[in-house]
């Protein structure tokens, strides 16, 4: 990096040269990075001045940063002349002066230092390919590239300074110190060459991959990054401790250890910068969150010209002697002077292969002229006839062919659409070429015998028919096939006329392929131009190298040299590749005029023109630059002649070749920013952003140029503006083949002035160039209408950004000429995105550093951001035809997410400054304000309560008893043999029967476990027991037991033997915390916990007594425990919660039993009902079914443990279909498994006559937004099995009450809504139709049960609020906990969840607070009490709600949209970090395509949420930790991300 200044060498010449060449091997890829170092330091070994040191190697490094600088001050010679005068992609030579224009602008980002957190990759994703691209230099190595790094110091810094590590640097970082360079490296030389290295920290650290242990998993961000020890410093540097020890304050205050942590601390750091539009400072608190529209800056340049005048070229003379069609001109010459040469091809090494003469020419054309009228088809149907279209397939290195097939179309008077080859049945573009060959009708291809041989066949030898391409016949053109014409045969001459001549394809800016149709006069016409323009005479030589199938190549090298017999040299691109001074010897051997290339041909030549003592050019007149211009050395001024040229206009302009030296060709030094607005502002060369043009020399004989406005209507510009270049000539295309519409827009535009006349009466036709007449009629490019991209209302153009991107030392990195750079329209404004090519042997380090300068070159010269920066693999670029990259194609890869780059870099939070404006709380209204409001303006008071539960009369012989203890004992005496469960499993044959009980033996068991819990736990009543149990019957008896003997259970999931290490700690917390004094459970989960694994994972001396329950003793207890308040404690219900909190809720023996009176009345529950039940029986409402319910209501219960579902998913609906079911409850995960795990198995199920027609309530259990999209697949792919639509509702529970709505089986199907997401992140409801745009589907979360008054209320004044407003539900019903319980002695702050009330109307009842968002909704349905019914929907998790941007987001909205973005993510979890939104997916595809997902998922969240992605981590399947009621645990996946124990596939921080 550090060598691009060797101007202060005194090197000779050759060497000079050698080095240039050297450079051109490496670009082309012919060399790899280590052979050009090896090489280049052998060159210039010899030339380095050698200080005087004892140490040599030491000293030689530390004389080399000083020999090196540069100094950076603008020169004469650092101007940035980007010389070019029209915008091509080909321009790929190195301008140095403009290097060096970006590397000042990249030494003035040295002010603002700024720590860029380079992005983490799985192991396995960085692809090694050669060892020493990961071991750290050897700081006493004297190669140059590491002098580098310590290339800004001045002798040596002193050993303290030296030797500081990663805390230090991490802490300095954090602090955002501005002092953090200085003191971590010796002072900075100022303005010196090296001072444009790197551009942020990252200058004096050095990142060391082998640090990380090879342990994978550690692997991602493990990097200690440490400073480069410079020489002298003798002290060893500190070992990295682990994680990072040091500690740090996150956002919330609390200490974390981690090194994620730092990274995303750098990137907040990062972000404090301010951006540059800034915000006005007023908000709007409408909920339209209306998008930033962008106002005109009110400095920005304006055209103060006056209007500018149509340009006329000379006349067009017409000579005596020019032939009245180029059919007739090669007739005369073909019969005048047959022995003319008028062809020379060439192969591979440079020989001439073969040479076409006229007479050659002209027979061979007559006789396909001959076959293709009278030999395909019949003599009745002939294939084709005269004007029909007819394909041409010929390879880029047989122009004799190609001339011979169009010629002899011509003769023929059928139309010529040239194309290239197709290689592969899926060329990108190819499917393009096959739209517009069916669009014109082709049926027949010519080609030649080597390309027909070459094309892919299928295995019967027929071409296959390619993708999007009509049926073609394949013709071939070699003379040996076709037969001879007969004697009397002659082709038919005439003058030209307004006939089609041929069709030239061109590429649009989308991909799309058109076609544009040139006359014969047109063709004739453009060739006397020509003539005329470049003085062509008869039998000159002309050199060519470009592509003659279309284009400037076609226009000269075979239609104008035909008209004047001229002889063409055609130099096939394969040659050039070999040999790039191959177009130069053949100027030289044959003498040549002219010659015509592309100013790529120029700098390859230049670069490699070194030992070429003998090259006399002597003899070029004419130059013909197709491009673009650069001053070639080895030629005079006034030979090189630019030409601007579109497929729809021809040849727009052209510099004619002069005899006078003395007259300089037309140059402009132009501010940049003026040119974003379209304003030509002449500028001195001294600035850094400043784009220098020549000119493209004067419009064409007898044409007419102005330049019009880009947009609107084609108003003629002022002089001082750019604008789109429009010609009226007769040597134009006249046509899109076939598209009238865009024919009208581009070739009949009627230019106006600024009073709305037209300023001629014939039209014009649009070039594609944007550009200006300047002074003297001379015509300037400075940019393409396809390369525009308008971001914010400024314009830039495509080449200028990647001119700018090659500028920033782009040898060791990525390859020259394979960059694409185009746009994207996110949030209503394009955005620029840069995608190239990585050379293989690149770091990751030093790509991401180069990534990094390119984004602040760009963001320097152009005043511009980057959206987007990615690097792909070599070669993974589609191509077009000639090498090129074929832009539309990479868009599309980019777009549809399958361009699998290997670093990306993406920039939002810089770029994107037109989101709404954050909204600001505004001063609270008082609740008795908000309460008078709703009741002004006719709204209600958002409050529903269900049925009354004192004025429902049943016969409920169970509301006798205070106590579920007593009504089991009742009912084991009146109904004994009553049966109350039945568990089944999946071992069972059609889930036959694995237990069941009835009410006398459950009483019985629950008397044996009492007398156990006494006798050998030796319990008293009140104390609390743990129920470590797998699902089933043993659960239940042991609950009873537990009640009998006047002990408090508690539930707890035992743990998974697979995985005890994560799964048992969760138990004996459980244990610890709820204080029991006992542990029941069975035999052999009594044995796991106790086992060597379970030592591992907790202290297992500490359990309290366990009791194996498998062995119960044989006596009944004295007598049966009555507890003697139906307020004291009946259980306790413990949960983790989605974020993550362990919570446990006391239920007393009231509450208990109001809610299975509840449950009952809702449900319609009696003995002679029968409810399938798959669900986990550890708590809430899934726990109440479970256990409780049957006991209450007497029904029977069928128990279906969820994870006998994993080895048979249809277990459930199989046994809801055998027992004829009516109700049935399950939990997501289970309607999850039964969707994917039965999905396409339906038929099967039906042939095994699984019906589910009775089914009338199916209810999910739920602590949370109902899952509308779960829920309709699973009706839908259970509908063909009877499954009624509306029989799928969802339950709500949370922790304060453990079911607030229910389903049940009267009243009014669940009802649907679609709100606004913009209007809900203001906490406001707006209904809206479906399918509008932001409409969000929320599904009522079933009925609210009897006995339960719900409110809606401000979670921060405790006001009640209106109908239309988003708030916390609140709810007051007998069936309510009683309070959480805590070993910790918190409950104060916990107590108003239990007893809040409304500070204002109604301020006397005691609520709790759910702790969950929603609304209330009065619909037009009625219930069963005939009352209109309520329909509460609820929204999410309060905890889980993200404040960002001034807004209430919930995870949920964002993750479904992420989910949409690609077909690889599965699933998705975003959280927040000190204000940056972190999202985890989980990708299921290879690794490769984890770099494809960062885009997609910055955009899609930009799109739909107006918010800016901080951190995308891509993950392996089933990372993001899912609770057992198939709820997303986010707070656990936040943790595991800062503490790095995620080993994600890709960590990305956005910029």
């Amino acid at each position: 990096m550090a060598d691009r200044s060797l101007e202060g060498m005194a090197l000779p010449l050759e060497v000079r040269a050698r080095l240039a060449e050297l450079e051109l091997e490496l670009s082309e890829g012919d060399i790899t990075q280590k052979g050009y170092e090896k090489k280049r330091s052998k060159l210039i070994g010899a030339y380095l001045p050698q200080p005087p040191t004892a140490n040599g190697a030491a000293g030689v490094d530390q004389a080399l940063p000083q020999e090196r600088r540069a100094p950076v001050t603008p020169s004469s010679a650092s101007r940035y002349h980007r010389r070019r005068s029209s915008g091509s992609r080909d321009e790929r030579y190195r301008s140095d002066v403009h290097t060096e224009a970006v590397q000042a602008a990249l030494a003035k980002h040295k002010e603002r230092k700024m720590a860029v957190p380079m992005p983490s990759k799985r192991r396995s994703l960085v692809v090694q390919t050669s060892m020493d691209a990961y071991t750290p230099p050897d700081t006493s190595s004297g190669s140059e590239d590491e002098g580098s790094v310590q290339g800004d110091s001045q002798g040596t810094p002193t050993s303290s300074q030296g030797s500081i590590n990663m805390e230090h640097w991490i802490s300095q970082a954090i602090h955002g110190s501005t002092t953090s360079t200085t003191s971590s490296s010796s002072t900075q030389s100022g303005g010196s060459g090296a001072a444009h290295r790197l551009a942020d920290v990252m200058a004096q650290t050095h990142i060391e991959n082998h640090s990380a242990p090879p342990d994978v998993t550690t692997y991602t961000s493990e990097h200690s990054i440490q400073v480069e020890r410079p020489q002298g410093s003798t002290t060893s540097r500190t070992a990295p401790k682990y994680g990072n020890a040091e500690l740090m304050e996150t956002g919330d205050g609390v200490p974390v250890s981690s090194r994620v942590s730092a990274k995303i601390q750098q990137l907040v750091n990062t972000l404090k910068r301010p951006k540059r539009p800034p915000l006005r400072e007023f908000f709007v608190d409408d909920f339209e969150e209306l998008l930033e529209v962008q106002q005109p800056d009110p400095n920005q340049p304006k055209p103060e010209g006056a209007q500018m005048l149509a340009t006329r070229g000379e006349q067009l003379g017409v000579v005596t002697n020019w032939p009245p069609s180029l059919e007739a001109a090669l007739q005369r010459w073909g019969t005048i002077s047959p022995k003319a040469p008028c062809l020379t091809t060439m192969d591979t090494n440079g020989k001439p292969l073969y040479i076409l003469t006229y007479g050659k020419l002209w027979t061979r054309s007559m006789k396909v002229a001959y076959n293709i009228l009278h030999k395909l088809g019949t003599k009745q149907e002939p294939m084709v006839r005269p004007g029909d279209r007819v394909a041409l397939v010929f390879p880029n290195n047989d122009p004799a062919a190609f001339m011979v097939a169009f010629y002899g179309c011509l003769l023929a008077e059928v139309v010529p659409v040239p194309i290239e080859v197709p290689l592969t049945r899926k060329d990108a573009g190819s499917q393009q070429i096959g739209f517009l060959l069916g669009s014109c009708g082709v049926t027949v291809a010519l080609t030649s015998d080597a390309c027909h041989k070459g094309l892919p066949k299928s295995p019967t030898g027929e071409i296959p028919q390619f993708k999007g391409w009509p049926k073609l016949l394949w013709f071939v053109t070699e003379s040996k096939h076709l037969s001879k014409p007969p004697r009397d045969w002659f082709p038919h001459i005439k003058d030209a006329n307004n006939d089609t001549a041929y069709i030239e394809y061109k590429t649009c800016k989308d991909g799309s392929v058109l076609g544009v149709t040139v006359t014969r006069i047109a063709l004739l016409t453009h060739c006397q131009a020509l003539t005329q323009a470049c003085s062509y005479t008869e039998a000159e030589t002309i050199v060519n190298v470009l592509d003659f199938k279309k284009d400037v190549g076609l226009w000269h090298g075979i239609l104008t040299s035909v008209m004047n017999m001229m002889h063409v040299i055609s130099i096939p691109y394969s040659l050039m590749k070999v040999n790039p001074l191959s177009w130069i010897q053949k100027v030289c051997q044959y003498k040549a005029k002219v010659a015509c290339v592309k100013s790529r041909d120029m700098h390859w030549a230049l670069v490699a023109h070194r030992d070429q003592r003998d090259v006399n050019l002597s003899s070029l007149r004419m130059l013909i630059v197709a491009d673009g211009a650069n001053p070639y050395k080895g030629l005079r001024q006034e030979v090189i002649c630019p030409c601007a040229s579109s497929p729809e206009a021809l040849t727009v302009a052209i510099r004619r070749p002069t005899d006078d030296s003395n007259q300089p060709p037309g140059r402009g030094v132009l501010s940049m920013h003026g040119l974003t607005y379209g304003v030509i502002r002449v500028d001195s060369e001294e600035k850094l952003s400043v784009l220098t043009v020549q000119d493209v020399g004067l419009v064409m004989p007898g044409a007419i140029m102005c330049s019009v406005k880009p947009d609107g209507i084609p108003q003629l510009c002022r002089t001082d503006e750019i604008g789109e270049l429009c010609v009226c000539a007769v040597a134009t295309g006249t046509s899109y083949y076939g598209l009238s519409g865009m024919t009208k827009n581009t070739f009949e535009v009627f230019p106006m002035t600024s009073s709305g006349a037209p300023i001629s009466e014939y039209p014009f036709i649009r070039t594609g160039l944007l550009g200006f007449v300047g002074p003297g009629g001379l015509v300037f490019v400075v940019g393409k209408m396809d390369g525009l991209m308008v971001v914010s209302g400024r314009r830039h153009n495509a080449d200028d950004i990647v001119a700018t991107a090659l500028a920033v030392e782009p040898m060791k990195f990525v390859y020259r000429g394979r960059i694409a750079v185009f746009s994207v329209t996110v949030l209503h404004d394009e955005r620029i995105v840069i995608v190239a090519e990585q050379r293989p042997d690149s770091t990751e380090e030093d790509s991401f550093q180069w990534m990094s300068r390119v984004l602040q070159a760009i963001d320097s010269i152009h005043q511009v951001g980057v959206y987007c920066l990615a690097l792909v693999p070599a070669n993974t670029l589609p191509k077009t035809p000639l090498g090129g990259i074929h832009l539309s194609e990479t868009k599309q890869l980019f777009l549809e997410g399958s361009l699998h780059p290997c670093n990306v870099l993406m920039c939002p939070h810089t770029c994107v400054t037109n989101l709404p404006k954050p909204r600001q709380k505004q001063p609270e209204i008082g609740p008795a304000s908000v309460m008078v409001g709703n009741l002004v303006s006719g709204k209600r008071i958002a409050q529903a309560s269900g049925r009354d539960l004192g004025q429902i009369e049943d016969n409920d012989q169970a509301r006798k008893f205070l106590f579920l203890s007593e009504v089991l004992q009742w009912r084991a005496q009146t109904t004994p043999d009553h049966l109350l469960y039945t568990l089944l499993n999946c071992r069972m044959v059609r889930g036959t029967i694995a237990n069941s009980l009835t009410c006398v033996q459950l009483h019985k068991r629950a008397e044996k476990i009492a007398v156990m819990l006494m006798e050998r736990g030796h319990l008293q009543d009140g104390d609390h027991v743990a129920l470590v149990y797998p699902p089933g019957i043993d659960l239940i008896a042991a609950f009873y037991g537990c009640l009998y003997a006047g002990c408090v259970p508690i539930t707890v999931r035992p743990p998974h033997p697979q995985n005890i290490a994560t799964t048992l700690p969760t138990v004996k917390m459980i244990v610890e915390v709820s204080r029991s004094a006992c542990l029941m459970t069975t035999q052999l989960i009594c044995k796991l916990l106790r086992s060597r694994e379970a030592a591992a994972a907790v202290d297992v001396r500490t359990w309290p007594l366990i009791l194996d329950t498998d062995d119960l003793p044989k006596k009944r207890p004295a007598q049966i425990y009555k507890p003697s308040n139906p307020d004291t404690l009946a259980y306790l219900d413990f949960s983790v919660s989605t974020t993550g909190m362990l919570a446990g809720v006391k239920m007393s023996h009231a509450a208990t039993s109001a809610f299975c009176r509840s449950i009952k009345l809702q449900c319609e529950l009696y003995p002679s009902r029968e409810v399938a039940i798959c669900l986990d029986p550890y708590c809430g409402l899934g726990f109440v079914l479970w256990c409780l319910c049957s006991v209450y209501s007497g029904h029977q219960s069928i128990l279906i443990p969820p994870s006998e579902l994993e080895t048979n998913p249809a277990l459930w609906l199989l046994a809801v279909s055998q027992y004829k079911v009516r109700d049935t409850f399950c939990s997501y995960s289970v309607m999850e498994l039964c969707t994917k795990g039965l999905g396409s198995q339906t038929e099967s199920l039906k042939a095994r006559g699984l019906d589910l027609s009775r089914v009338r309530t199916c209810v999910v259990v739920a602590e949370e937004r109902p899952r509308i999209a779960l829920t309709q697949s699973f009706s839908k792919l259970f509908k063909d099995l009877g499954l009624h639509p509306r029989a799928v509702s969802t339950s709500f529970g949370c922790r304060v009450n453990l079911a607030i709505c229910l389903q049940g089986t009267s009243g009014p199907d669940p009802t649907t809504v679609y709100v606004d997401m913009r209007a809900l992140r203001h906490d406001r409801v707006r209904l809206v139709e479906r399918g509008s745009p932001h409409s969000l589907p929320l599904m009522e979360s079933g009925k609210i049960l009897p006995g339960v008054r719900i409110i809606i209320a401000n979670p921060e004044t405790k006001g009640p609020l209106g109908d239309s407003h988003l708030g916390e539900i609140w709810v007051h019903s007998a069936h309510n906990a009683s309070g959480y319980f805590t070993i910790y002695g918190d409950e104060s702050l916990q107590s108003d969840h239990f007893n809040s009330r409304l500070s204002f109307g109604d301020t006397q009842t005691i609520w709790a607070r759910t702790g969950y968002l929603g609304f209330l909704r009065r619909t037009e349905l009625t219930d069963a009490n005939g009352e209109r019914h309520d329909a509460l929907y609820v929204v999410g998790a309060l905890d889980e709600a993200m404040e960002l941007r001034g807004m209430r987001y919930h995870p949920i909205d964002i993750e479904t949209s992420v989910i949409r973005a690609h077909k690889s993510v599965t699933e998705c979890a975003v959280f927040t970090w000190t204000n940056l939104l972190v999202v985890v997916v989980e990708l299921d595809g290879s690794e490769q395509e984890a770099l494809d997902l960062v885009p997609l998922v910055t955009n899609v969240v930009l799109e739909e949420h107006y918010l800016i992605v901080g951190v995308v981590v891509v993950v392996d399947i089933g990372v993001i930790p899912i609770n057992s009621r198939g709820e997303k645990q986010r707070m656990h996946l936040r943790d595991g991300f800062l503490a790095d124990q995620l080993d994600p596939i890709y960590v990305a921080y956005n910029m």
